[in-house]
């Protein structure tokens, strides 16, 4: 079976964007990326022309949750409104029949036990009506993130593994982040399985920058630092849906999508 490959995308024609992209599959926000305000719908006619619309496409949808939301945190300011947050973005990706929503790992504070940050994870799950899959992202930077280094995620899954709902928590692999964070591609897929047994989805995405920098910037295929081979081999053994988050607009992606397949 050949891997569906599709891209992040402006959420106010997700359908018109996989068009022009030629896939099936496409990610995109339900609000502002970087705002603490609630889901909102910039599609004309609504959720409802969104979910209706990649039904008759055949178009799979995955939401991004903002990336403010941090449900890890020891900060209540952050992580009671992240928690509200969260449950706000999964009932909008519900809405219009997403399969998953998409969101990062979090932090806890420099001084902080990250045995709390992973606890609080559990409260997270415990407290979320997950309606579709909440798949939990690697990040590339943070020297006490939840998510990017393995003994980190190996914590945030035992901490969520016992919780009812832990079923529908999976887990989205980020190549730059991994590469980024100084987790080796050669055997990231391996590693990451025996952690959590699964990969629902991954983020296709070349580093501009150097391996173990912690640095979260994103580059368009064969143009960054991940060594060429060990980048489709992650998406390869992987075996899930990709999204590409590269920079650029459709022709940008649809080369990116023809680098990969010509790699895999």
């Amino acid at each position: 079976m050949s891997t569906k490959i599709g891209a992040h995308v402006d959420q106010t024609d997700p359908i018109a964007e996989a068009v022009a992209r030629e896939t099936t599959l496409v990610q995109f926000f339900r609000g502002a990326p970087r705002g603490s305000t609630g889901p909102v719908v910039r599609c004309a006619g609504g959720a409802a022309a969104v979910g209706g619309g990649a039904g008759a496409a055949g178009v799979d949808l995955y939401v991004h949750a903002p990336y403010i939301v941090n449900v890890a945190t020891t900060n209540n300011r952050i992580r009671i409104p992240s928690r509200k947050l969260l449950q706000q973005h999964m009932d909008a990706a519900a809405e219009i029949g997403a399969k998953g929503l998409i969101v990062h790992g979090g932090h806890v504070n420099k001084d902080d036990d990250p045995a709390v940050g992973f606890d609080n994870w559990r409260k997270a799950v415990e407290a979320t009506d997950l309606k579709i899959p909440l798949l939990i992202e690697n990040t590339a930077g943070g020297d006490n993130a939840m998510a990017r280094h393995l003994d980190r995620i190996a914590g945030v899954w035992d901490a969520i593994s016992s919780v009812e709902g832990a079923d529908d928590v999976g887990f989205c692999l980020d190549t730059c982040h991994a590469w980024a964070g100084g987790i080796e591609l050669g055997d990231a897929v391996e590693k990451v399985r025996a952690i959590t047994g699964r990969i629902d989805l991954v983020h296709a995405n070349d580093s501009r920058d150097d391996f173990d920098s912690g640095a979260d910037r994103h580059a368009n295929f064969g143009q960054g630092h991940l060594p060429a081979d060990e980048f489709a081999g992650v998406v390869r053994e992987a075996g899930a849906p990709v999204i590409c988050e590269t920079p650029g607009g459709a022709a940008e992606h649809l080369a990116d999508f023809a680098w990969l397949r010509d790699h895999l």
